[in-house]
């Protein structure tokens, strides 16, 4: 972050000013402990800890300035006082975006959010100087941190944008203002926000009605809302699906050791090597060639783009440990990510297949059924154990043993679960890992490596 010095913070957050404004401002954290020189630290109010608290303890590590609701007694270093912390800093951000001249792709989607964006950076990084956003932190709080990061090395923004609830979009399109789009999947997450697809499907692409008529947008063509988008952008469709731009030939499944295929674009041909477990790599790849291809890379360049991704925290991720193949896929799931991994753990060759799933959250009135639903795929793909763990995933189970399944166990809580394990687990089994993240199912990746 460049460019600022407190007062000028103060004057585009429109707030009052309690100290000297003449400090320049290079970053901005919400935790005290990551504050040093030149940081903002924003102080926001939470449930259980208020950043107010800990204003003494980032001036202290350094901090140039503090964004706050008030000054605290006695405090005599620069103070930013806002009516709404977390509103002022969409405001900071949306100003520093405006005076970058950088592309900047918005990714959204429903699942593989996380995935796509590191794919893509993974392929961009082969040319261009990027800056994606961490982990996850794709929502009105996240969105701005990442923007705070664009510095004048980089030459090109990846940013995640996460939406929930009706209305999540404008202010994360306002900060971001991108000039390209891509857009992974519309699926059946965050209906009891938004009733059904095709709400959601309005809301992620609610986006496009700020962006420019020669923006990219990219689409997956495998999924019918997508394929059948209407937008005054230059649409780029990828998938499996005749008539997709960019799409994919001979996959073959690799097992733990990833997935091949051909990228077809035109008369270029790419063999790939996706170096990650999972049906869903190869959109991801493919959403790295697309967007590799619009922005200019080379064969070589997107290869070896794809060949640099690697899996993040509790999404898909092979482990090996001394005597079992753990599917390390935690980190959130919904119906539709949860039929796609139930399909891969198909692929693998290991003895049993071994699913261990929980709740999927904010799935509305539908969620019995949908849970249900994910227990006959698990059937379908004939997984040998199907262990469950939960009041919604107790439908999982029931809905496996409803479609043949023979073998299905459901525990109420994560505990009695992890107690169970080394009775449940046997040497050379493969075991899936999933569940919605508030679950804390890593407690049971993590039992499994000592297992």
């Amino acid at each position: 972050m460049t460019g600022y010095c407190v007062s000028d913070v103060a004057a585009v957050v429109g707030g009052a000013l309690s100290g000297s404004g003449a400090a320049a401002v290079t970053g901005v954290v919400i935790d005290s402990r990551m504050a040093g020189p030149g940081s903002l630290f924003a102080a926001l109010p939470g449930a259980h800890v208020d950043g107010h608290d800990y204003i003494a303890r980032a001036f202290e590590n350094g901090a140039a300035c503090c964004l706050a609701l008030r000054v605290p007694a006695g405090e005599t270093r620069p103070i930013i006082v806002v009516p709404d912390v977390a509103a002022a800093l969409e405001r900071l951000a949306a100003d520093y975006r405006a005076r970058l001249d950088i592309p900047v792709l918005g990714v959204t989607g429903s699942v593989g959010k996380t995935t796509a964006k590191e794919m893509v950076a993974a392929v961009l990084s082969q040319r261009f100087s990027v800056l994606k956003t961490e982990k996850n932190l794709n929502n009105q709080l996240g969105v701005p941190l990442t923007l705070f990061r664009i510095e004048p090395e980089h030459e090109i923004a990846v940013v995640e944008m996460g939406v929930s609830h009706f209305g999540d979009m404008a202010p994360l399109a306002a900060m971001v203002r991108p000039t390209a789009m891509l857009f992974t999947v519309i699926g059946r997450a965050h209906l009891e926000f938004f009733g059904d697809r095709a709400g959601v499907f309005r809301e992620k692409t609610s986006v496009l009605d700020t962006m420019p008529e020669d923006s990219p947008v990219f689409c997956n063509g495998d999924d019918d809302l997508l394929r059948g988008l209407e937008c005054r952008q230059r649409k780029v469709t990828f998938g499996l699906s005749e008539g997709c731009a960019v799409r994919a030939e001979d996959v073959r499944a690799l097992g733990s050791g990833g997935t091949a295929c051909t990228i077809v674009w035109g008369e270029r041909r790419l063999a790939a090597h996706i170096p990650a477990y999972g049906e869903h790599m190869v959109h991801a790849a493919l959403e790295g060639a697309a967007v590799g291809f619009a922005y200019g890379l080379t064969d070589a360049e997107i290869l070896r783009g794809i060949a640099a991704y690697r899996p993040v925290g509790g999404r898909a991720g092979v482990v090996q440990s001394e005597s079992l193949t753990i599917i390390d896929d935690c980190y959130n799931a919904n119906p539709d990510s949860t039929a796609a991994a139930l399909r891969s753990l198909r692929t693998m060759e290991c003895g049993r297949r071994v699913a261990i799933l929980g709740d999927m959250g904010e799935l509305g009135e539908a969620a019995a059924a949908l849970h249900r639903e994910t227990g006959r795929i698990a059937a379908e793909q004939g997984i040998d154990l199907l262990v469950t763990c939960g009041a919604l995933a107790a439908n999982i189970a029931a809905g496996a043993r409803d479609a043949g399944m023979t073998d299905a166990r459901q525990y109420d809580a994560v505990p009695p679960l992890l107690d169970a394990l080394p009775e449940l687990i046997r040497p050379g089994d493969c075991v899936l890992v999933k569940a919605s993240h508030y679950m804390q199912f890593e407690k049971i990746v993590e039992a499994l490596k000592g297992i």
